[in-house]
């Protein structure tokens, strides 16, 4: 009767074993703007940390780029944009829970190879006759910009490259492909010596406010908001305002 007994609690010991799941991580997808790429990715890392088991994963692009990607399917619980326009279009495809909040602010410097040796001193030295300048493509947040400041200055550029991403900027200057190029103050100070930053005055009239938001496609809708909270938090607005970027 014992052995009966005690072979029945092993295999209703098996059962419940086979009925119950090992626990599983779970995770956020953040969708940001190319120019939060480092500052995002050291919050990442200080949100898995203080969330055992939440993994994060970025997905860093133009901020048009990823509001198209998400438009036609792709799938994420955040959208950090680099200006209210991209933001806004989401909001109209219905993508956005709740109300974006703004957390940060940024503007444009020139950058050109270490020496500087096209000697740009100067917005209006951009338009300079064989000089190859590099922007963003309009649509993007940093392109827009560099439109407004055309605009504001009187100054027609003739880029010889219009890339989809501040970054794609900052590499065509770094590797030389470039005389100068027009990025956000953020990049040009994480590039460090790989170029020289010159700063105009026209820039601060066409600066740029970054919003942030939880998605209707988030899977981890608490968690994304945490990630959210972490980021317009004071951590966060630490964290923004050590790489460069202002408060909104």
């Amino acid at each position: 009767m014992r052995r009966v007994l005690a072979a029945a609690l092993v295999v209703t010991a098996m059962a419940v074993a086979g009925c119950s799941s090992p626990p599983t991580n779970t995770g956020i997808t953040v969708f940001a703007a190319a120019s939060l790429k480092a500052v995002f990715t050291e919050l990442g890392t200080a949100f898995e940390k203080d969330h055992p088991g939440t993994t994060v994963t970025f997905s860093f692009a133009g901020s048009s780029d990823l509001v198209t990607q998400l438009t036609q399917g792709a799938t994420a619980d955040v959208f950090a944009s680099a200006d209210t326009t991209n933001m806004t279009k989401a909001e109209s495809a219905g993508l956005v829970s709740g109300k974006p909040v703004n957390f940060a602010a940024n503007h444009l410097t020139i950058v050109t190879p270490p020496g500087n040796p096209s000697r740009i001193g100067s917005f209006a030295d951009l338009a300079r006759s064989g000089t190859q300048v590099v922007v963003c493509a309009p649509q993007v947040p940093c392109g827009a910009a560099a439109e407004r400041l055309e605009k504001i200055t009187g100054v027609t550029l003739t880029p010889v490259s219009e890339e989809s991403s501040v970054t794609d900027v900052l590499g065509k200057v770094t590797s030389g492909q470039a005389d100068a190029g027009l990025v956000y103050t953020t990049d040009a100070r994480s590039a460090g010596a790989k170029v020289d930053a010159i700063a105009f005055p026209e820039s601060s009239r066409a600066v740029n406010t970054y919003p942030i938001a939880v998605l209707n496609s988030a899977q981890n809708s608490s968690a994304a908001q945490q990630f959210v909270d972490l980021v317009t938090g004071p951590r966060g607005r630490e964290t923004l305002a050590a790489a460069g970027f202002a408060a909104p």
